[in-house]
């Protein structure tokens, strides 16, 4: 017979941790951590992690902190990315974004959407579960990731390739505004490149200059982008022009060169090979002899750990019906006796690994919202903490029994 879950229960230990939650995440936020300086941020994660009872904490060479809760045959994982984005002009902040703010609904500062609410969720997760005694036949692995902001996925790229960790399948606490989500788009960073000679800005005749090249390809890259590929779950493939770089000798000279560089959101059935090919293909980046390629990834973490990767991150989906999506809505019902609301995200996540790369399934629950994430002013809720508190705790169970069905 399955473990009943005591739901109640959860419920009941998820509100009486808030306040441990709000003060860990304020402790977090406190702390900047951008990517590849999250160091202490790792640090306080581990003294949180090791005072509510983990059965084991390690950091990995790369500089993720790896959490595991029970001993079972069947390893679960839950996933928050650690480091946040910078914050930007601080004009557009009405409080600082490191000191944070509360009140009695809102807790806000650099990190506590985007996505170190998670973190906080997972941990007293955990707690709820010793608490509870809530351990069966599965492990529970509770990660902290680095290096998302500038590279997303490039730590569970670490984590499966090196570590040869392979969960069964793994929850992103992304926010999803306490939904349930079961995909997102991929992304690629591409970079076309147009070549010039310089010559003395007075006789430009003489020269060819690069960035007038690139004009006519920057019309043909804004007409493309409206007839990219569309899926009735994802959406429509996306297609902007974020960076623009050139050479030249001096102010009063022809640029010798040109570069820009390419946000593209990929939908389903959208691959990277025909994403530059479709821009290598436009009449203007062939009459200018363009070169388009892949950007590449080469930052060293926190550890000074190098693992470079190209900068793709394959779509990523789990049908409606998928064991991942029915074992978080059960546990959903279970805890709030209602159905859930099923969506997608609209940016990227560390999925594009786990799911996109390697074939483990993702399913996302998290607290916060996604208009918050790089966002001045970002705030989360403490009854979302509360809410995937509670998700988080009875997700093993729930899966177990969904496993035996």
């Amino acid at each position: 017979m399955s473990t009943p879950i005591p739901y109640e229960d959860i419920l009941k230990l998820a509100k009486k941790y808030q306040p441990d939650m709000t003060r860990f995440l304020r402790d977090m936020i406190a702390i900047p951590g951008e990517s590849c300086d999250e160091e202490r941020v790792i640090k306080r994660i581990r003294e949180e992690m090791i005072k509510v009872g983990f059965d084991k904490v390690e950091i990995d060479p790369m500089g993720n902190i790896l959490g595991y809760v029970g001993h079972g045959s069947r390893l679960l994982a839950m996933d928050a990315h650690i480091d946040t984005v910078g914050v930007g002009n601080l004009k557009n902040w009405h409080f600082d974004p490191y000191e944070g703010m509360e009140d009695d609904e809102v807790i806000g500062g650099r990190g506590s959407s985007d996505q170190e609410g998670g973190m906080a969720a997972m941990v007293y997760a955990a707690k709820i579960i010793k608490d509870l005694k809530l351990e069966d036949d599965y492990t529970l692995l509770v990660t902290g990731t680095v290096q998302e902001e500038d590279c997303d996925g490039l730590c569970w790229q670490y984590i499966i390739e090196q570590l040869k960790i392979r969960p069964e399948f793994v929850i992103s606490t992304e926010p999803t505004d306490c939904q349930i989500y079961r995909g997102q788009r991929g992304r690629m960073e591409i970079r076309v490149e147009v070549q010039g000679v310089s010559c003395h800005g007075s006789a430009p005749e003489r020269g060819d200059n690069a960035i007038f090249k690139m004009a006519p390809v920057l019309l043909d890259l804004q007409s493309l982008a409206g007839q990219l590929g569309h899926d009735e779950f994802l959406g429509k493939g996306t297609l902007t022009v974020s960076e623009i770089f050139f050479t030249s000798p001096s102010r009063c000279a022809v640029a010798d060169s040109c570069a820009v560089s390419i946000d593209r959101r990929l939908t389903w059935g959208e691959t990277w090979e025909s994403a530059l090919e479709e821009i290598r293909a436009l009449p203007a980046v062939k009459a200018a002899n363009a070169e388009v390629s892949l950007y590449n990834y080469e930052r060293a973490s926190w550890t000074g750990l190098v693992y470079p990767t190209e900068c793709y991150f394959p779509t990523w989906k789990v049908e409606p019906d998928h064991i991942t999506v029915t074992t978080l809505s059960e546990a959903y019902r279970g805890l709030f006796n209602k159905a859930p609301v099923v969506d997608k995200w609209t940016f990227s996540t560390n999925g594009v690994s786990i799911m996109g790369r390697h074939g483990i399934p993702v399913i996302g629950f998290g607290p916060g919202k996604e208009p918050e994430a790089h966002a001045p002013n970002e705030k989360t809720w403490k009854s979302h903490l509360v809410t995937c508190a509670a998700m988080y705790a009875a997700t093993p169970l729930a899966w177990l029994q969904q496993l035996k069905r």
